[in-house]
């Protein structure tokens, strides 16, 4: 009578690879493994993203002969939030249960900076929630620090409610952004800022345009005029989300309409817009010193987040 001895899996060094189309379903299952339910949905966009802009998307997979032991994803950041240099925003990370232990997560972080070099890019950022022991404590390890920036949310329904922001809706135009407003968009963001971000703005109306479910960008007219506009996109799964978010990039008031109730009349108008798509709460990242901007986000209702900004300072 003979037996045969179960099948060993040999020891094999992970191999790093981009990310392809036809890794869907096994990040989807990984990813459901790790947080107990699908983002399919999200994984689907970050890949479609990566496919239409390759330049401002690296994803990778960590595997073996067997399976996939690991995923993440990041995108480039070039302006959002009020940046005046690029960054590598880390979205999401997975290393498989039966892969932990093996430095796949440090395998990816490095070829994320050594990318990050080669392009110039001298910041790896990411965010994570303060219950995320798990993940704070890799991202010690990693050689990531707290950042400075605020990170802020606010519950949608009460963004729409106030007195304020429906009397600002009603005496302001705010429809969704078209691709004609771009040269008013430029000239306005220049004005607040002092440099020019044409690229970024036209890289964020690409996006709202070329998505109708992301789409949900706002400008405000006075006058005859664009007084004001609000980049925002749907977030369906950064930095382990479980409910789908809004996340506002930019916002900004022509001067010369400032106190006139426009950036209220965006905010309002953006939260109807969110209830109506079934979003409940929407966050955005302010610099630590921008006083008036967080002023006015406090005074709209946003309160500090759950979240924390990180950031890794790579060597130049």
């Amino acid at each position: 009578m003979s037996s045969t001895a179960p099948t060993q899996r040999p020891e094999l060094r992970p191999q790093l690879r981009p990310l392809a189309a036809d890794d869907l379903e096994r990040v989807v299952a990984l990813d459901a493994a790790l947080g107990g339910h699908s983002r399919r949905a999200y994984f689907e966009r970050r890949l479609g993203a990566a496919r239409r802009d390759p330049e401002h998307h690296l994803q990778y997979a960590a595997d073996d002969a067997w399976d996939l032991g690991g995923f993440a994803l990041a995108r480039v950041l070039a302006g959002e939030f009020g940046r005046d240099r690029p960054a590598l925003m880390l979205e999401v990370i997975g290393v498989s249960f039966q892969q932990r232990g093996r430095g796949i997560g440090a395998l990816l972080l490095r070829e994320f900076e050594s990318e990050a070099a080669r392009r110039g890019i001298r910041e790896l950022w990411t965010q994570a929630s303060w219950r995320q022991e798990r993940m704070l404590r890799f991202l010690a390890r990693s050689g990531f620090e707290l950042a400075a920036p605020e990170v802020l949310g606010c519950a949608v329904p009460a963004l729409a409610r106030g007195e304020d922001a429906e009397a600002a809706r009603d005496r302001h135009e705010v429809r969704t952004l078209a691709a004609s407003d771009l040269g008013e968009i430029v000239r306005i963001d220049r004005h607040l800022l002092g440099r020019e971000r044409r690229d970024y703005l036209q890289g964020r109306m690409n996006e709202a345009l070329g998505d109708s479910a992301i789409r949900v960008s706002l400008v405000a007219r006075c006058e005859d005029s664009i007084a004001g506009y609000a980049m925002a996109r749907m977030d369906f799964g950064d930095f382990g989300r479980a409910e789908p978010v809004a996340v506002l990039d930019t916002l900004g008031v022509d001067p010369g309409f400032a106190h006139r109730g426009v950036g209220a009349a965006l905010l309002s108008q953006l939260a109807v817009n969110l209830g109506a798509l079934g979003i409940e709460r929407i966050e955005t990242t302010v610099a630590h010193d921008d006083f008036e901007l967080l002023g006015f986000l406090y005074r709209a209702g946003f309160s500090r987040s759950p979240r924390l900004a990180f950031v890794k300072r790579l060597e130049s």
